[in-house]
């Protein structure tokens, strides 16, 4: 069966996971109906430097996230989120400190209540 989908991104060269940024942002900039000099000028970056980007050419990195956010792509950055995660030991010792049982306030148990 071959997966199409996959894409090893550990065998590709630095060089060509830059070209697919620049594809990406060049295929998202042109559904959008917008030029390099729009999306370069409400980035605050030159067309120049757009153009490089677009080309796979080595550019900032805040200039890569201001032309997300001009692009609205900036949920990709979900890729880079960390969620907290508990320890499987550290559940237990919640679990083990979790209330199972409702307790008299002034603490006498044995007390039978008269309906």
């Amino acid at each position: 069966m071959n997966d199409n989908s996959y894409t090893d991104w550990n065998s590709m060269s630095d060089k060509a996971l830059i070209r697919m940024i620049g594809t990406f942002i060049q295929h998202h900039r042109l559904n959008q109906n917008k030029s390099q000099s729009d999306i370069a000028k409400a980035a605050d970056i030159s067309r120049s430097t757009l153009s490089l980007l677009e080309r796979g050419e080595k550019v900032t990195l805040n200039s890569l996230i201001q032309v997300l956010r001009v692009l609205d792509l900036l949920h990709i950055m979900d890729a880079f989120k960390i969620d907290n995660q508990i320890s499987p030991i550290e559940y237990a010792k919640l679990q083990k400190n979790k209330r199972s049982r409702a307790r008299n306030k002034d603490g006498n148990s044995n007390e039978v209540l008269e309906w």
